[in-house]
């Protein structure tokens, strides 16, 4: 991977860590699954690697983004299925299922942008992960799946944000049959926003990241939070919500700075 950011520093657990964090001069959080020998799954020590970076992003008030990447050639895998077989116990599998739906409950609640960069093969909890995200980016070479069927265990999990990204009928395929979908049918299905070559796969990102940036990050705190709470909502609290939602926005100095810069024919003075 490259990075277009002027200057970075180390932000996470050392370099022999699951999971590799930086973040950039600009607040861009870059979070790299790191163990490709055994495609990045969602062992236990990835989870904790994974929620202590989440936790230390929500805890940064200058953070604008996160970047979710991986190394190798499988973004992530799914579960350590290996991990889980050596204990059987249905209180064991309950409480590490209870830690992964913390992880993909963080990413949600982050008052900034989280990017999924995908590279490669996504399965499982790795699809899951994907589905998570706000935005993805994959390469045209990604497939994606939720095809712990084929091992007799149904992708419960995954199949939550799996059918808030993609049409029901969709969804319930890839569970059943456990069948893969290539990046451009993921996007044409609503899991991805852009496919790309490989080898352009960060300059797309990048240009994601410049438009967020250009943007305020209260505006986009408060826009996130209400559109996932509205979108578990009936339509009538929904416009309620959303309603609330843009009349505190329109108040905040971000937003009354945007329509003054407006009305002036001018660009907005925001901080960034």
């Amino acid at each position: 991977m490259s990075s277009t950011a002027s200057a970075s520093t180390t932000a996470g657990p050392t370099p022999t860590a699951p999971l590799q964090h930086e973040r950039d001069d600009r607040g861009v959080h870059t979070l790299v699954l790191d163990t490709p020998a055994s495609f990045n799954v969602l062992s236990e020590a990835m989870l904790a690697a994974l929620q202590q970076a989440l936790d230390a992003v929500a805890a940064d008030e200058a953070a604008r983004a996160v970047v979710l990447a991986a190394r190798g050639r499988a973004f992530c895998a799914g579960h350590d299925l290996k991990e889980m077989k050596a204990r059987p116990d249905a209180a064991y599998y309950q409480d590490l299922f209870a830690r992964c739906s913390r992880v993909m409950l963080s990413i949600q609640k982050l008052p900034v942008p989280v990017i999924a960069r995908v590279q490669g093969l996504a399965t499982a909890a790795g699809c899951q992960l994907v589905a998570q995200c706000d935005l993805a980016v994959a390469a045209t070479g990604a497939r994606f799946g939720v095809n712990g069927i084929d091992v007799g265990l149904f992708c419960a999990t995954p199949s939550v944000p799996l059918v808030r990204n993609v049409p029901a009928k969709v969804a319930m395929e890839m569970l059943l049959t456990g069948m893969f979908i290539d990046a451009q049918e993921a996007r044409a299905r609503g899991l991805v926003n852009r496919v790309v070559e490989a080898e352009a796969l960060d300059a797309e990102v990048e240009s994601l990241l410049q438009a967020i940036l250009a943007k305020p990050r209260e505006a986009i705190a408060m826009g996130k939070e209400a559109f996932y709470r509205q979108r578990e909502m009936g339509i009538e609290a929904a416009y309620q919500l959303a309603g609330q939602t843009m009349a505190c926005n329109l108040v905040h100095p971000v937003a009354q700075e945007g329509v003054q810069a407006f009305i002036e024919k001018r660009k907005p003075l925001w901080s960034q």
